[in-house]
């Protein structure tokens, strides 16, 4: 069960700003499969935050490129509290779109689990 301070997808837990995302390009970890890659890099917050980068070319509409999201954002919320200090950037690769919703959620669960994102050695600037 989700406690009160998981309920939500705050602003806290987003990568917003240019700034933030460069961080993460600049020296990412990186986790990719067939529709998705996923880069992190530790920040000195002492919490996940997550950043989206779900472009046309991977997924062509608008409705499937709020879906991707929308999926990624969902299972980032249930599984930020174990994640860390770890900033992370979901990108969409040329299959998101043709996948489940299901088959996102196994994919993004993997990702997240990845061992390379825990041991991440890149060090916080």
């Amino acid at each position: 069960m989700l406690g009160p301070k998981d309920a939500c997808f705050a602003r806290k837990s987003r990568l917003v700003k240019p700034a933030e995302f460069k961080h993460v390009f600049q020296q990412p970890s990186k986790s990719a499969d067939g529709a998705l890659l996923v880069m992190a890099r530790k920040n000195t917050l002492g919490y996940a935050r997550l950043g989206l980068a779900i472009s046309i070319k991977s997924a062509e509409t608008a409705v499937e490129r709020n879906r991707v999201k929308r999926i990624a954002r969902e299972s980032f919320r249930r599984r930020q509290s174990t994640l860390g200090g770890v900033d992370f950037i979901v990108s969409g690769r040329g299959g998101v779109a043709k996948k489940t919703n299901a088959e996102l959620r196994l994919a993004l669960e993997r990702h997240w689990l990845n061992p390379v994102h825990a041991k991440n050695p890149h060090s916080p600037d």
